[in-house]
């Protein structure tokens, strides 16, 4: 007698995914990638191949590859699931509309003003906090409340950098340099960084 084999064969759902990429936390901002609205769409064929449509918040930012990693490991750990497909998309562009309402004001995005007042030529920010390797090697940032938010090394080493002896122009210019990237380009991603991780209490200005 045929044993039903296939009748035990799980089927993935888009549900089952989308609750795996909400584990999948942005690099830059500590929001996963499906409140922040970056998912454009999850299809499933076949009940275990999956396909994902997502973009990133800007382009050229070093940090694809990882972010892209990050969702084929989560997604990956889904009972049953076949291939994973990554398709980064451009159209229509990531804004800050995007995001669940609840989670942008909770993050202070959409309001005027930063939070935090910055002297791009005087401050000094100080890392705080400490760092550690999860078992699964995703990379942790713990402030001194013992909150922990998810980074990858490229945030880590940033975070080393803020050691109180350089200025924000002078972290920018470094960054510039060793990534090879345009100045003004850097200097947006270093001002966000450090706006993020002051907020996180891992920094001091």
């Amino acid at each position: 007698m045929a044993s039903g084999g296939s009748a035990a064969q799980q089927q993935v759902t888009e549900d089952q995914v989308y609750s795996a990429l909400k584990k999948c936390m942005d690099p830059e901002i500590p929001v996963n990638v499906v409140d922040l609205g970056l998912i454009y769409g999850v299809k499933v064929a076949g009940g275990k191949d999956v396909d994902i449509k997502m973009t990133m918040t800007t382009r050229g930012c070093p940090l694809h590859d990882t972010l892209v990693s990050d969702v084929k490991r989560y997604v990956g750990k889904i009972s049953g699931v076949g291939n994973i497909n990554v398709e980064i998309v451009w159209d229509p562009p990531w804004s800050l509309d995007r995001m669940n309402p609840a989670v942008r004001e909770q993050l202070g995005f959409g309001k005027p003003k930063l939070r935090f007042q910055i002297d791009y030529e005087k401050s000094m920010p100080l890392k705080i906090g400490r760092s550690t390797k999860q078992e699964d090697g995703s990379l942790i940032l713990a402030n001194d409340k013992d909150q922990g938010f998810m980074v990858n090394e490229a945030i880590i080493e940033f975070w080393k950098s803020c050691d109180g002896t350089k200025t924000i122009n002078q972290l920018t210019d470094q960054f510039s340099a060793k990534l090879g990237m345009p100045r003004q380009q850097v200097e947006q991603e270093v001002v966000q960084l450090v706006q993020q991780l002051l907020e996180a209490e891992l920094l001091k200005a």
